[in-house]
């Protein structure tokens, strides 16, 4: 049986770090998007507020480098641990989609 992990979440992005390469010459970013919205839990409604860690590589690294800070996006991807020895969770974003006029 297949294991379901796709996340979808919106947000403005409030931390940018400088595009890289790997040694294999691909391309990597680092960012943290900022989400904000009200959801329905238990029949009332809760404000949600926090901030994600998410990188991004290839084409995607390359269109956050090139975004300004603030700017709202819709990003698309999967969760897995930041690294081997970590279990903080780190959105791999396999789409970003720039929401205009927000």
């Amino acid at each position: 049986m297949a294991q379901a992990n796709r996340v979808t979440v919106s947000g403005r992005l409030i931390e940018l770090d400088a595009l890289r390469y790997t040694p294999a010459r691909v391309a990597v970013l680092k960012f943290r998007l900022q989400h904000d919205s009200s959801q329905t839990e238990a029949g009332g409604a809760r404000k949600v507020s926090c901030e994600i860690a998410a990188v991004a590589f290839e084409r995607e690294a390359r269109l956050l480098a090139a975004a300004k800070l603030g700017s709202s996006v819709t990003v698309t991807g999967f969760l897995a641990a930041k690294n081997r020895s970590s279990r903080t969770l780190l959105l791999h974003a396999t789409e970003i989609e720039f929401v205009e006029g927000e």
